[in-house]
């Protein structure tokens, strides 16, 4: 622009000496400003036209990225410099498309898993309404409609009961729909997560009836084996010593007669001692609870099995089965002393937790490895050459059955804690 405005006025002081040859000095500045004015006007439209084009359509452009459209680019070939900013707009552009598209693709791929796993997922919004409801949910809960817009509470009304009282009970569970003949597990799951400044819940389920009918399978196998095998070991020396009986008084060798009757005695006690618990287990009745002083049931405790108390035993009250309580904590106080550990380094300590009480069990034994660990609980699975697998798994029951848990953690130094969490008598 300066350098136009130069040239404009040395073209006007040329036209003016030029003209004034044949007009006056006023006329000749007058034509000249207006000859040379009108050049300069029609070089600055012929110049700023093509760029206030272009200002709009670099700002028709960004508008459109506004509204997500990156389907469009900007051609100049005029001035070098305002080339390069088209240039560099341009490929704004191009960078942002690609990464739409990856996007897009990445929302197709993430859509097309939540649709079609096995896992019904709904996504609710503070107002408990569908936001989204993959198939496996419509299955599920909708008899395959479209669940999206619907109210989880219309949902629920028209679901089996099962249904209704594990999302009444909150949190994580599991329930059973239909009956014995053709029944369905599932397993219900519910996580809260802030979504654009709101709370939303994720609710999953996932039908286990036949991942659980195949664990249930191999639990009877392996019940099978145990109890084979320890039917064996005791039935065939059982045999074979009634069989020496009988060749013993056949011969008349009579003063050998009780060491083979006392060893049939012995395995037969023993199996059915090993027939019993398993009975107990698989007949665990419902818990009687009655009010129960701590301080009475853990001196019961301590006069049929020795340990340590650790701490001063709380003067409260519980609401608990004793019996099966009582049968619960001599497995674990028994397990404490089958570990290895010191006899008078098994203890036992009572202690208030913010959802009951806790009872710890104690001892400085081997402890257990991370796989021991994740199958002690488990029935039927023992680490001991004669262990039946079942003391942990029947003190987990009973726990459970009180409302409680129970818990296996190592210690440090060497040995175990194994926790029992017993809800307080408000939250019975």
């Amino acid at each position: 622009m300066v350098a136009l405005a130069i040239m404009a006025v040395a073209a006007t002081a040329v036209a003016t000496a030029v003209l004034v040859e044949w007009l006056s000095p006023w006329a000749a500045a007058a034509s000249a400003t207006v000859l040379v004015g009108g050049i300069a006007g029609l070089v600055v439209w012929r110049t700023f036209v093509p760029l206030r084009a272009l200002f709009r359509a670099l700002a028709g452009t960004v508008a459109g990225y506004r509204d997500g459209d990156f389907n469009f680019g900007i051609t100049w070939d005029r001035y070098g410099d305002l080339i390069e900013l088209v240039d560099a707009h341009n490929e704004l552009g191009h960078a942002l498309r690609e990464q739409r598209v990856a996007l897009v693709q990445r929302e197709l791929l993430l859509d097309t898993m939540v649709q079609n796993t096995p896992v019904g997922m709904l996504l609710l919004d503070p107002n408990r309404r569908v936001v989204l409801g993959n198939l496996a949910a419509r299955k599920m809960m909708g008899d395959g409609r479209k669940l999206e817009g619907g109210s989880l509470d219309a949902l629920l009304h028209d679901a089996p009961p099962a249904v209704r009282d594990a999302f009444a009970r909150g949190g994580d569970g599991m329930f059973t729909v239909g009956d014995e003949d053709h029944e369905d597990i599932y397993h219900l799951a519910r996580r809260m997560f802030r979504l654009n400044g709101r709370i939303h819940e994720l609710v999953l389920l996932r039908q286990m009836t036949a991942e659980l009918r195949r664990q249930e399978v191999q639990t009877w196998k392996k019940v099978i084996r145990v109890i084979s095998h320890e039917l064996n070991n005791s039935l065939a020396p059982i045999a074979s010593l009634a069989h020496s009986g009988a060749e013993l008084l056949r011969r008349g060798q009579h003063e050998k007669l009780p060491i083979a009757l006392a060893t049939i005695e012995e395995r037969a006690r023993h199996l059915e001692g090993f027939l019993r618990d398993y009975a107990r287990f698989a007949k665990l009745p419902t818990p009687r609870g009655e009010p129960v002083r701590l301080p009475v049931f853990v001196e019961k405790l301590r006069t049929q099995v020795d340990f340590a108390i650790e701490g001063a035993i709380p003067d409260e009250t519980l609401r608990f089965d004793p019996a099966q309580m009582e049968q619960a904590m001599l497995n674990l106080l028994k397990n404490a002393h089958e570990s290895g550990s010191a006899h008078d380094a098994v203890s036992l300590a009572v202690r208030r937790v913010a959802d009951g009480w806790r009872i710890d069990v104690l001892d400085r034994g081997s402890g257990m490895n991370e796989s021991v660990l994740s199958n002690a609980l488990l029935p039927f699975y023992s680490t001991k050459r004669s262990g039946t697998g079942l003391g942990l798994a029947l003190s987990r029951e009973i726990a459970e059955a009180h409302g409680g848990r129970i818990a296996l953690l190592n210690r440090d130094g060497g040995g175990l804690c194994v926790s029992m969490v017993l809800p307080a008598p408000s939250q019975s």
